[in-house]
């Protein structure tokens, strides 16, 4: 068994080129891939995340790509356990890993790790279930209870106050106190990480052409599938891609402003990443697309 294994990552914003450098060096440093994509894990939503083609995931192996099905919940809980047992298959089959993806944030959760949850009983999740049916009461009570860690959370975003609440209800401590008890834990200690640098007037022209060449794989017939079969209630529906095709398929738009909204939407995005990726990592590798690859291989 292989004990140490090559583990790098390259980051950068949508539609910057990333899978297809992944492609290229996994082929030179013999490694599987793991996507960090928050929609290429869901299965048949393919067209709108760009997911890379059948005959790109042939040519490497790709984990982390159509795991779970649209209306399925994805935490970055969800993703870490992804990452631990493929870190041991890795081991095994004396493979490196290539993580690629435009969720920066599992990358961070791997390299900040995630603090243990209290036991949480089977009766202890039905009360707060049934409590979280009022979910600005739950809301306000933890916001009350614990403002310092409450000051960050939507009072919309049912996922994190459920959270918090099953840490107050199982621990009786305010999840303030539970984290300062028990902290994070890296699971990658050292990574090297490369970011894909490019300005906003390339990307732009980059996801203007990716935008309308989605079109032209039948994007409008795929939104219309996911609608049919899993309604709009899914979380993975409020994807950008999908609302703006919705809004076209209710007549509130024509195609040319459903095509520039996606436009406009997947820059908004990209830029946001780009942010992110500047000032959440500490020594990251940036260099244009086409230095990156030379780059890697040399740090290897």
């Amino acid at each position: 068994m292989k004990n140490e294994i090559t583990q790098l990552a390259i980051i950068g914003p949508t539609a910057s080129g990333k899978s297809d450098l992944a492609i290229k060096v996994a082929l030179q440093i013999d490694a599987y891939i793991l996507s960090i994509d928050s929609l290429s894990i869901y299965k048949e939503i393919d067209i709108v995340s760009a997911k890379p083609s059948k005959e790109e995931l042939l040519q490497v192996k790709h984990f982390g790509i159509n795991v779970l099905d649209p209306d399925e919940y994805f935490s970055v809980d969800i993703f870490i356990n992804l990452y631990k047992n493929l870190l041991e298959q890795c081991k095994k089959e004396s493979k490196n890993l290539v993580i690629v993806g435009g969720t920066s944030f599992y990358l961070k959760s791997l390299l900040q790790g995630l603090s243990q949850l209290p036991e949480i009983t089977t009766e202890i999740s039905h009360n707060v279930a049934k409590e979280l049916s009022d979910l600005t009461s739950c809301y306000n009570l933890l916001s009350d209870l614990d403002p310092q860690y409450m000051k960050n959370i939507d009072k919309n975003d049912s996922y994190r106050i459920e959270k918090a609440l099953l840490i107050y209800r199982a621990s009786q401590l305010f999840p303030t106190q539970w984290f300062e008890l028990y902290p994070p834990k890296a699971i990658i200690k050292d990574l090297d990480i490369f970011n894909i640098d490019v300005s906003r007037t390339t990307l732009r022209q980059r996801i203007t052409s990716r935008t309308h060449k989605m079109l032209d794989l039948g994007l409008i017939n795929e939104v219309c599938y996911l609608e049919k079969k899993y309604a709009r209630l899914a979380h993975s529906m409020g994807s950008i891609g999908i609302v703006e095709v919705l809004e076209y398929l209710d007549g509130k738009v024509t195609k040319e402003v459903m095509l520039e909204n996606i436009s406009t939407h997947t820059a908004q995005l990209a830029k946001r990443q780009q942010t992110f990726n500047r000032t959440q990592f500490d020594h990251i590798i940036s260099a244009p697309l086409n230095e990156l690859e030379k780059m890697i291989l040399q740090k290897r």
